[in-house]
């Protein structure tokens, strides 16, 4: 699946029941937030539970919320007028122009 089909499927699935446009951002980038949120508590529970060992189990449950990511990042780019493949070539423009000078680690986008 490329990102411009994922992206057409994903907005058809986006249920904004408002049109203020800021409070479509707000749930969008708060649902990135909370996803992201729920990768990282799986990820606390694997370190302080289980010493840091994935196991099958989780890295399902982990795709699940990768997926939620995607979704939601999917749906604020489509609010701001962008596809979720413009975001994607975007970001490996940056990060290839950030290798080529040498600073992929840390804060390249100011040099």
């Amino acid at each position: 699946m490329t990102f411009d089909e994922y992206h057409k499927r994903a907005v058809a699935l986006i249920d904004n029941e408002s049109d203020d446009e800021f409070k479509a951002y707000m749930a969008f980038t708060l649902g990135v937030v909370g996803e992201a949120g729920e990768i990282a508590e799986k990820f606390k529970k694997i370190t302080w539970h289980r010493a840091g060992v994935v196991n099958d189990e989780d890295r399902e449950e982990l795709k699940k919320e990768l997926g939620d990511v995607l979704w939601y990042l999917t749906a604020l780019s489509e609010a701001l007028g962008y596809s979720i493949g413009e975001v994607a070539e975007l970001n490996l423009e940056k990060l290839e122009a950030r290798k080529k000078r040498g600073v992929l680690r840390g804060d390249g986008d100011n040099r």
